[in-house]
């Protein structure tokens, strides 16, 4: 299974300045609790924010130009590559060329968009079509919302 997990802002913004513009308290237990003890599939420039592997997960990261080695992480030239080498249960954790990238083969899609408009941000969630998924929400505060994004059979 293939998914992506991503939090974005009401008008896409994921990124500002290479970081995330938002600091919520609790708004990333949801991502340790799907992606421990599965596969990370990250670009370059999101490995080096977060700035190591991420534990318990395989971290793959996407480069042409740097190869990142150590205890959980493998770096390849392509999504492609990723996947060959991924777990049954892999998630597409950023950047925004390589969710662009997998939009049209992931399976399930967890976003979170918080309730924010980030009028200077840098970097954008890529649109999608929602009626190729099943949309529901799963939790729901002042701050933020949660959606699940499952694709749609075809028949």
């Amino acid at each position: 299974m293939l998914a992506l997990i991503v939090a974005k802002s009401k008008n896409n913004v994921i990124g500002k300045e290479g970081t995330i513009p938002w600091n919520i308290k609790g708004e990333q237990k949801q991502f340790k609790e799907l992606t421990t003890n599965n596969t990370v599939i990250m670009g370059r420039k999101t490995f080096e924010d977060i700035g190591r592997p991420l534990p318990n997960r395989l971290n793959i990261v996407i480069s042409n130009t740097h190869n990142y080695k150590g205890n959980n992480i493998i770096t390849v030239h392509s999504l492609e590559q990723a996947l060959y080498l991924a777990t049954d249960k892999a998630f597409i954790i950023g950047g925004a060329r390589l969710f662009k990238e997998a939009l049209s083969i992931v399976d399930i899609m967890y976003i979170t968009e918080v309730n924010l408009i980030i009028k200077d941000g840098d970097i954008f969630f890529p649109d999608f079509n929602e009626k190729d998924f099943d949309k529901k929400l799963t939790e729901e505060n002042d701050i933020y919302k949660r959606y699940v994004y499952t694709r749609k059979k075809k028949n």
